[in-house]
């Protein structure tokens, strides 16, 4: 039987990763254990639309679960690629990067690059000496024909729409390479053959590193390797408690939704089964990095990280195929860290964000973050002390709908498009405000698949007390002023 690791709500999980750096300093080399000069490697392999779900079909990445830390807790300041991954990279929410949607006057590369790409971890951890790689998707909008590398980057191999997994073109460096229709030119399998080279070619030059693998895989349409073509027949997407129902008492964008359909179930099933066969290239990836390390005789000095930029949703609440909601199945994605320092097969549900990953690589990198980060190391909880006066509530932005015709993630709502609103997750619950004055409530203890919005009964001081605190959050400017504190 497959047992997921990850289901959302479920109390399985988290925090993390040691690495052998001390917390909060800006040390010299020689200074602290890991790599050379003191300073661990970092392999970060960022998913694109992965849900919780999907993990119990990647052995590889339950065996990393085991080798190291998974967080219960973790979610995204948003279920959209652009504003998620803006907020991986410069450690900031999406009121502070600007960046709220994938294109348009509030999201996007364009508005990422205006400023926000001049200070990210790739930025701080090159000037530290790092030899830094991005690999496969960068953001929405960005063109490999016209936009070059990238500030941060010393090995740029990025690709633009490569969601189909063929017959796309990849920035190499500033070169510009076609691959087309061959079993070779299969993104996910390029960029692996890419990052062990760099792998390799970084550990035999004695050279701290830092790699990104972002693959485009599974968003859709969910295209497999042709080795995972076939497999998996028959699978069916899961019938969890929220599958094919409204919630009570629900916000306008989502009520009054007729039962799923007979048709829109097969194609929930045929998509579900799409996206567990291409995450096996992903899987398989892992392995394939982690045996890379081993050869290259850095892996007792490299900390190996997997994530999403997002979840997804797949008849959960009524929903076809989409994310964007503030619910746990978009919002509460995997975090699994393993590496030097870091405890083996531990589960803290500490409440951390994708804000968070930043100032976590470069304390590994002996680099303190700048004032503008919003999130905070999550070092020191990894090594499995505690955190004095950490959040207990993370933030949820989002701006929508968004319409956009060249939109990847354009959404029908059948499949889901909120109006914009912010929302604040805590352990055991999720509160969320919509433009226009709707609100929810779900207590996740009572209710963990949220079926049940109780924001109208809560008492008045409870309601006031949660007004007042998401107000604060999504005008806060610094891990102090944000909750980290």
């Amino acid at each position: 039987m497959k047992v997921s690791l990850f289901r959302a709500g479920a109390a399985l999980a988290a925090v993390t990763l040691l690495l052998g750096v001390t917390a909060g300093s800006c040390a010299g080399p020689g200074s602290e254990p890991g790599g050379p000069a003191g300073r661990t490697n970092v392999v970060f392999v960022l998913t694109d639309d992965l849900s919780a779900n999907l993990v119990q079909y990647m052995p590889n990445v339950q065996s990393l679960s085991k080798d190291g830390t998974t967080f219960s807790q973790y979610t995204v300041t948003d279920s959209l690629c652009c504003p998620s991954r803006s907020s991986i990279l410069t450690g900031r929410f999406p009121h502070n990067t600007g960046v709220f949607t994938n294109g348009g006057d509030d999201g996007g590369f364009h508005v990422f690059q205006r400023e926000q790409e001049r200070d990210t971890f790739a930025t701080t951890l090159q000037q530290r000496g790092y030899r830094t790689a991005m690999m496969g998707k960068y953001l929405n909008g960005y063109q490999p024909q016209e936009h070059g590398v990238r500030p941060g980057w010393t090995e740029w191999d990025v690709a633009g729409g490569g969601y189909n997994e063929y017959n796309y073109n990849l920035n190499e460096n500033g070169v510009v390479k076609h691959y087309g229709k061959g079993p070779g030119d299969y993104l996910t399998t390029v960029i692996e053959g890419k990052a062990k080279a760099f792998v390799s070619s970084a550990a035999a030059a004695g050279e701290p590193f830092l790699l990104e693998v972002a693959t485009f895989t599974p968003h859709g349409p969910y295209v497999p390797a042709p080795q995972d073509e076939q497999a998996f027949p028959g699978l069916k997407a899961p019938r969890g408690p929220s599958f094919d129902r409204v919630p009570t008492d629900a916000p306008a964008w989502l009520a009054g939704r007729e039962p799923l359909t007979a048709e829109q179930i097969a194609a929930i099933d045929t998509a579900y089964r799409k996206r567990v066969q291409s995450v096996q290239s992903v899987d398989r990836m892992i392995g394939n990095l982690r045996q890379t390390l081993e050869s290259a005789g850095v892996a007792d000095r490299t900390v190996v990280v997997f994530s999403s930029d997002n979840g997804f949703h797949l008849g959960e609440h009524r929903l076809a195929a989409g994310k964007q909601t503030a619910f746990d199945h978009d919002v509460h994605v995997p975090l699994v860290v393993a590496g030097p320092g870091v405890r083996k097969g531990v589960a803290v549900g500490a409440t951390v964000q994708n804000i968070d990953l930043r100032p976590t690589f470069e304390e590994l990198g002996g680099v303190l973050p700048g004032p503008a980060v919003d999130g905070r190391s999550l070092v020191p909880l990894l090594r499995g002390g505690g955190a004095a006066g950490w959040r207990k509530t993370g933030l949820i932005e989002h701006h929508g709908p968004g319409n956009a015709l060249d939109d990847p993630d354009r959404q029908t709502p059948a499949s889901g498009n909120p109006p914009t609103y912010t929302a604040l997750r805590g352990p055991d619950f999720t509160y969320v405000e919509y433009e226009g004055g709707a609100r929810e409530y779900y207590d996740r203890t009572s209710d963990p698949d949220e079926l049940v919005n109780t924001a109208a009964k809560l008492p008045a001081e409870r309601a006031a007390q949660l007004h007042e605190a998401l107000d604060k959050m999504r005008e806060c400017k610094g891990d102090e002023a944000c909750g980290g504190r």
